[in-house]
């Protein structure tokens, strides 16, 4: 029988530590999917549909990121029950957050499936890659409720203290994936519309064996009738608190897409470099995401216990990994950057593989910046003020908005290699104070 476990007793630094490896585990799988899309696409079928794949990749972000925000957010009332022991109300925010899903999930493939040659023309998408993008993305927006269960299921599942469940699950799935690209690319000759059904269907396997497993084997989940119900106070409470997490992933994205669309504008080479730079960059971030994670389900479940003080010694340990990893990290990308770009790209593709290495270099000098802002975030939006946690967001928009408006043009791909950078220190000069804000805040409320 699968078992929860409570994060309210015990040293920090060890319990986080724990909780995060099947986290970062499972980011990286999920890291594999893009990974192996990309590295087929661009081996097998050439630089144009590998450029046709990344010129897709923030308006994936815009629309996934909000999935996976709402998702995040619907967790956090899950945690702060279950750390309060209030196991009937937990059951009743699982109920009405798989409800929401339904709803959600599906108004949102439909609009965004109408809305994404659109989307795809005011980026200043090359035509030679817009066709190829434009599947893409189609096939991504419809598989949205695949997407959205599995993420809000995962994001329930490590509510009750349990991270090692999802993994599993995520690695079926993800072994189905590499099958089903090259079936469908190298069989089927689907092209890039292949890779793209081949990780949604994989999406879908583990969103459903992932449901089916939590209601079967989770005691703490088994419902009543009662249970079952909606509930529209509750209703309330989970969209209060997942859409700003929705919304701060997507503002994020709007400045993304800005700055997608001033580097698209620099021609093919440009965006296929980036292309194979964010993939490799992403599969480098998954342990500073992964400890966020952790610490939104760590600090939502000492909020919910009343021990708000354990929620401090928690960042001080999380930074603590966070900067021991920076320097493992940035060993690596240093040296080894090209070595990583030779699995997307050709080696004659000179000026392509240099200015992979160029965003690698400068990307990982920033990434303590970046591993700050999960930490605080996180923490942030696992105690309930999601509203900060979006403001953060818009925080990061602005920068992308000023360097892709502004820099770009004067200094063409030297300034999108520090548009994220710029983002991240932008967004940590809102969250510290937001942080001592929120943590003197919840301080008080302990005391009265």
């Amino acid at each position: 029988m699968a078992t929860s476990k409570e994060m309210t007793e015990g040293k920090a630094l060890p319990l986080i530590f724990n909780f995060t490896l099947p986290l970062l585990l499972g980011n990286l799988l999920q890291q594999t999917y893009s990974l192996v899309d990309a590295a087929i696409v661009g081996k097998f079928l050439g630089i144009h549909a590998l450029a046709s794949v990344g010129a897709s990749t923030s308006v994936v972000f815009l629309i996934l990121g909000f999935c996976n925000g709402c998702c995040g957010g619907f967790g956090i009332p899950v945690a702060q029950k279950f750390g309060a022991r209030d196991y009937s109300t937990m059951r009743r925010y699982v109920a009405v957050s798989l409800q929401l899903a339904a709803v959600m999930s599906v108004v949102l493939a439909v609009v965004t499936s109408i809305l994404c040659a659109g989307i795809l023309k005011r980026m200043s998408t090359p035509d030679v890659i817009f066709d190829g993008a434009y599947y893409y993305l189609l096939i991504t927006f419809i598989g949205i409720p695949c997407t959205f269960f599995y993420n809000l299921l995962s994001s329930i599942i490590r509510a009750l203290g349990d991270s090692k469940t999802p993994f599993w699950f995520l690695l079926l799935s993800t072994v189905l994936n590499i099958l089903l690209d090259l079936f469908c690319i190298l069989v089927l000759d689907w092209g890039v519309a292949g890779a793209a059904l081949a990780t949604v269907f994989s999406q879908g396997v583990s969103a459903i064996l992932c449901y089916f497993y939590m209601m079967r084997r989770f005691e703490i989940l088994k419902m009543t009738i009662a249970e079952r119900k909606f509930n529209g106070a509750l209703a309330k409470r989970l969209m209060y608190i997942g859409v700003p997490m929705g919304l701060q992933f997507s503002i994020t994205a709007i400045g993304s897409i800005m700055l997608q669309s001033a580097n698209n504008a620099l021609g093919t080479a440009c965006v296929a470099a980036f292309t194979a730079a964010m993939r490799i960059k992403m599969v480098f971030l998954c342990a500073l995401e992964s400890l966020g994670m952790a610490m939104a389900t760590y600090s939502g479940q000492n909020y919910g216990a009343g021990k708000p003080e354990r929620i401090w010694l928690g960042v001080k340990a999380s930074a603590l990994m966070m900067m021991i990893y920076w320097a493992f990290t940035f060993c690596i990308l240093m040296f080894g950057a090209k070595a990583f770009a030779l699995l997307f790209i050709e080696p004659t593709e000179l000026e392509i593989l240099d200015n992979t290495e160029l965003f690698l270099h400068i990307s990982v000098s920033f990434f303590p910046v970046l591993g700050l802002l999960c930490i605080l975030r996180y923490t942030i939006q696992g105690v309930g003020f999601t509203n900060l946690a979006m403001l953060s967001g818009v925080s990061e928009m602005i920068a992308r908005v000023l360097v892709s408006l502004f820099a770009v043009p004067s200094f063409g791909y030297v300034a999108v290699c520090f548009g994220d950078p710029t983002a991240w220190v932008f967004a940590v000069a809102f969250l510290i104070p937001a942080f001592i804000y929120v943590y003197r805040r919840i301080l008080r409320m302990k005391k009265n």
